[in-house]
């Protein structure tokens, strides 16, 4: 509703690559705060942490004041009664636009096998033995990556092929998935996690995009609530299978070889379902 159709795909661009930024900035800014507030307070007690959380508050004050400044023209519309048939609208939709539901679930079963991230601290801990400071590059990884291709890709023409750029780049987000697991290298497992980054950039810019415009506007916000639902929902239950997965592998195969099967088999899996 805020962009014209043909800048929608540049403004999904901006906008992820803003979000890798926040997550990156976020946890340092996080880190800096408390080392600040300790030596002032001389102790580590809850209100030492309370700084952090007013921070946090002032922050989304400022959202909020920038929101209020938005005006978005909309046709009205009549309010539709809330019924069950209402309600699963949305699912209906993506369920009946196989466009939609393929590019959802794509993405949704990458992630949901692909989560090698939940396991960075022991890979860090106990496969690469790099410590807290090799675990900071390590978290970090992914998000530079997707803000190198979200720079490279806002100021390109408009992507040609999306659907078969979407198939590759989740084929080399479980291609990367892979090598991390296996690496034993700290630069190598670097290299490969910046590359998850890239390839799952792709994999947002044209889901978005093409979302949005292949859904009609009075179905927009169900369909964009469905979206997040599968995504939101796939981010968790992937760091779940990722996790147990590794838990598995370390009774079976030890401290060092499990996490790697777990992530390796994780790769293949989103291999498989490309």
């Amino acid at each position: 509703s805020l962009v014209p159709a043909e800048t929608l795909a540049n403004a999904v661009t901006w906008n992820s690559s803003l979000y890798e930024t926040t997550n990156m900035l976020g946890p340092a800014l996080a880190g800096a705060i408390i080392g600040v507030l300790v030596p002032l307070s001389g102790e580590t007690g809850p209100w030492t942490y309370a700084g952090i959380y007013w921070f946090n508050a002032l922050c989304q004050a400022a959202e909020f004041i920038n929101f209020l400044g938005i005006k978005v023209e909309q046709p009205p519309r009549a309010r539709e009664p809330l019924t069950l048939r209402s309600l699963f609208a949305g699912a209906r939709f993506v369920y009946d636009n196989k466009l939609i539901l393929g590019i959802i679930t794509l993405d949704m079963f990458a992630v949901l096998l692909g989560g090698a991230v939940a396991l960075l601290p022991i890979f860090a801990k106990d496969v690469l033995n790099v410590g807290a400071v090799g675990y900071g590059f390590l978290r970090a990884a992914p998000s530079v990556g997707a803000i190198s291709m979200a720079l490279i890709l806002a100021h390109r023409a408009t992507m040609k092929r999306a659907g078969r750029n979407l198939i590759w780049a989740v084929a080399g987000f479980g291609c990367a998935t892979i090598i991390f697991g296996l690496s034993r290298n700290f630069w190598l497992s670097l290299a490969a996690l910046y590359f998850t980054g890239v390839f799952d950039n792709v994999s947002v810019v044209v889901r978005n995009s093409i979302v949005q415009i292949a859904t009609p506007e009075d179905m927009r916000g169900r369909v964009n609530a469905v979206n997040s639902l599968f995504i939101s929902t796939s981010n968790q239950l992937g760091e779940f299978e990722s996790g147990t997965t590794a838990t598995i592998g370390i009774a079976l195969l030890g401290p060092m070889a499990g996490p790697m099967i777990a992530a390796a088999a994780g790769g293949i899996g989103t291999i498989i379902v490309v």
